[in-house]
């Protein structure tokens, strides 16, 4: 037993630290960026120490647990631990915060708050991932919406405040549901409300109880994940927001609807779920096409790239419904493998943007030669988005393949249909993402705009660029990488579920 608070330390760090910034002398911006980026990297290495020293791969079971008694009145534990299903999605949001608040760095704009936002969030986000109590986990899911609803009304573009309305209530909506899943699962069948994942994960309901509790979950984990057709607020809210804040957003907030599908959904209510599943299959199926053929017909960049994180997310979800551990381990590869696609993508739009002050492609052209550096990076990163074998992505959607193709659920014409389908949507993929590229980088469009007014990627945008290249390439050769992390766990939840 480990008596040490890691995970206390490592929730409120960023917060607390980020809280100081407000007293920080008022001597320009320089002093708080260099502050900001010190804590997250002090924060990275010390959830990478913990982990490396304190967690045990071979250990399926909750590792670092920390349990204390919150509030009397109800019965109220400041529960957290970690598994192999969190522990890499934690890392992830220690990786993207970290080069996010080193892609923030042109902003000056009441800089103080832009980063205690971004610290706060960084905090909200691994408290969603190791809380092991329901309503810790719904209190982390809600402090989570504050930072973003702000970053997104007061940084970003002209029409960020109905994007910032559109993003809180569709979010907020979303959080009805879950609160009332929250408090149904807590007070069901015992006279003293239990909120602890253990014990939930041992409990079983009557076959429409668990349905409707499964159905509410789904509504909350769906708006956030996003899953067709509660995902209109997605390309808004990335069309808007300045592109640190769209890092965070593809990076991080999007896997954590992800992650409750599998942590609630898929642990607490497994009968559910095998009912379920089949049509989780289909959704994610016409999500992948779907929203292929609509990020084809953006004009703004930002959107496009918007829309073709709705279709990666249809992979997860397939993942997640193929109920075999080769698509579960798949789902967990390609919500790691998308967050570093995602912020990258995002990153680079935004360093784009800033040099031409366009966001609309057929307004772009010929710019390859002026940026070749930043051409570069962006076509290699739209490249391991359409999943190109050696990068992450084609792993993980290769994976999912396998896990839809070898479960035993389902028939054999369906899975031949299905695996079709995603095979379609993978061929829609480059189109999309060749296209944007072709549109940005050739023609001659910019030859008329004087060359003296670009310049390339600095040294600080090519860090930023590389850093999250380097785990996409280092994930596409060697997966197991994150494989191992999540495989032990996958097996205990499939087993104990679903073959008992």
């Amino acid at each position: 037993m480990n008596y040490f608070p890691w995970l206390t330390i490592i929730v409120f760090l960023p917060i607390s630290a980020g809280s100081l910034l407000f007293f920080l002398p008022h001597k320009g911006n320089k002093l708080m960026k260099w502050y900001t980026i010190c804590i997250c990297i002090f924060e990275l290495l010390l959830t990478t120490y913990a982990f490396c020293y304190h967690f045990r791969l071979d250990d399926p079971l909750i590792q670092l647990a920390e349990d204390y008694k919150w509030i009397n009145f109800f019965d109220f534990y400041w529960r957290l631990g970690i598994d192999g299903l969190s522990i890499g999605p934690i890392l992830l949001t220690g990786f993207i915060t970290t080069l996010a608040t080193l892609a923030a760095w042109p902003v000056t704009r009441d800089s103080r708050l832009f980063h205690f936002l971004m610290l706060a969030m960084y905090s909200g986000q691994i408290g969603s991932f190791s809380s092991r109590d329901l309503l810790l986990f719904f209190i982390m899911w809600e402090f989570e919406l504050i930072p973003v609803y702000l970053l997104l009304s007061m940084w970003g573009g002209k029409k960020r405040l109905y994007s910032a309305t559109k993003f809180i209530l569709y979010t907020a909506g979303g959080s009805v549901f879950l609160l009332i899943g929250v408090l149904g699962l807590g007070l069901y069948g015992s006279n003293e409300p239990t909120l602890n994942f253990e014990t939930l994960a041992n409990q079983s309901y009557p076959v429409a109880l668990e349905i409707i509790f499964y159905i509410g979950f789904l509504i909350a984990f769906a708006v956030k994940s996003p899953i067709i057709p509660l995902h209109t607020w997605l390309p808004d809210t990335h069309g808007e927001a300045h592109y640190s804040t769209c890092m965070l957003l593809a990076g991080i907030l999007l896997k954590m609807g992800a992650y409750g599908l599998v942590r609630i959904n898929m642990e607490l209510l497994p009968h559910a779920h095998s009912i379920f599943s089949p049509w989780l299959i289909i959704v994610g199926t016409m999500q992948i096409i779907y929203a292929a053929s609509t990020s084809l017909g953006q004009r703004n960049l930002k959107k496009r790239i918007a829309y073709s994180s709705v279709s990666h997310m249809g992979f997860i979800i397939i993942g997640i419904g193929s109920i075999t551990d080769t698509g579960l381990n798949g789902a967990i590869l390609q919500i790691i493998s998308h967050g570093f696609i995602g912020a990258a993508l995002f990153f680079l739009a935004g360093t784009s943007y800033d040099r031409m002050r366009l966001v609309y492609l057929d307004e772009m052209g010929g710019m390859a030669v002026s940026i070749p550096k930043i051409f570069t990076m962006f076509s290699i990163l739209s490249m391991a988005s359409l999943a190109l074998p050696g990068m992450s992505g084609f792993v993980a959607e290769l994976i999912v393949f396998f896990g839809i193709i070898t479960s035993q659920k389902y028939f054999l014409m369906p899975k031949i249909l299905i695996t079709f389908v995603m095979a379609i949507g993978m061929i829609l993929t480059p189109i999309y993402s060749l296209s944007m590229s072709r549109q940005m980088f050739y023609g001659y469009k910019l030859f008329n705009a004087p060359s003296s007014y670009f310049f390339d990627s600095g040294p600080r945008e090519l860090f930023v660029s590389i850093s999250i290249f380097l785990p996409v390439l280092g994930i596409g050769i060697y997966p197991d990488f994150v494989l191992s992390l999540s495989g032990e766990k996958v097996e205990t939840i499939l087993y104990n579920y679903f073959y008992r």
